[in-house]
């Protein structure tokens, strides 16, 4: 392949990925923006999700000629599951506390996912790894412990519990290489509106959260197709730091549409964080491109 178009298929994947990280940022703005409870939000965004989901993957099938399966076995079901449980928490964390503390505990799943893999699967991990989640989680304990008495504990703990559930999520994608993780997106994504419509009431919100609802599904997919086709475009490492621009987005987000200024607590934990997550994936990144130049 020629170097120009090597080069312009890395430009595009840096786009794609960086778009995503601006989508999947809305989350925590459309979440608070609209009135209804978490399981409604989750019904409606799994309706527009999986379907627009399974639309992509449909037409990716055809365009490889059909030979990729959409049989999940029991490991895409447990992933779709998995998946659909971890989105309840994320969503109803938005609910209990700042935006901010949601986005910058998320931040952490990298590390979160590293000292799963060892304890669950005994992957080896690097010191570097281990000093990074060391720094975050001091900054993830500053926020959390600011929660106390001010009742966004609750939120804090959810986001906690999802960052979790994210990790393991991912440990099980890279064990199940053989499932269609994408399709297996979209399964989850139904899963969470036959939830929802068995025991809410989805159709009972006002137009105005009707049109937040749809607008939240379709962002989900949108940023969910743009991550899929942007990492295959560009190395893992760069993927993992472009995709960490998502925290900065989502705080800006944040005060742009809600106003919504975290107190001082969460800024030092988040700035203490987000130190800890660019250095550990710009490291990565840098070590990718000396191997990639002296290969």
């Amino acid at each position: 392949m020629p170097p120009t178009d090597t080069a312009a298929e890395r430009t595009l994947g840096i786009m794609l990925v960086s778009a995503s990280a601006a989508f999947f940022a809305l989350t925590g703005v459309l979440t608070k923006s609209i009135d209804a409870d978490p399981l409604t939000i989750t019904c409606w965004r799994g309706f527009v999700g999986s379907i627009l989901i399974t639309v992509y993957v449909l037409w990716r099938r055809r365009r490889a000629g059909g030979r990729e399966s959409l049989g999940l076995g029991w490991r895409g079901w447990l992933l779709a599951v998995e998946g659909a449980l971890a989105s309840i928490a994320f969503i109803a964390a938005f609910k209990f506390t700042y935006v901010a503390n949601v986005a910058i505990i998320y931040a952490t799943a990298p590390f979160i996912t590293a000292l799963l893999a060892f304890i669950l699967v005994r992957e080896p991990f690097r010191m570097q790894t281990l000093a990074a989640a060391a720094v975050s989680m001091c900054g993830v304990a500053i926020m959390v412990g600011s929660g106390f008495g001010t009742g966004h504990l609750l939120g804090d703990g959810l986001a906690l519990l999802m960052t979790a559930g994210s990790a393991l999520y991912m440990i099980m994608v890279r064990a199940f290489r053989d499932t269609p993780v994408v399709w297996a997106s979209a399964v989850s994504a139904f899963l969470l509106f036959a939830l929802g419509w068995f025991v809410t009431d989805p159709l009972a919100v006002s137009t105005r959260d009707a049109v937040l609802l749809a607008t939240f599904g379709a962002t989900f997919a949108t940023a969910s197709i743009l991550w899929t086709e942007g990492s295959r475009l560009i190395p893992a490492p760069e993927s993992g730091l472009l995709g960490s621009a998502e925290v900065p987005f989502a705080i800006l987000f944040a005060f742009l549409f809600l106003a919504e200024i975290p107190p001082a607590a969460s800024m030092i934990g988040g700035a203490i964080v987000l130190s800890a997550v660019f250095a550990h994936a710009g490291r990565d990144w840098l070590l990718a491109r000396r191997s990639a130049d002296d290969g």
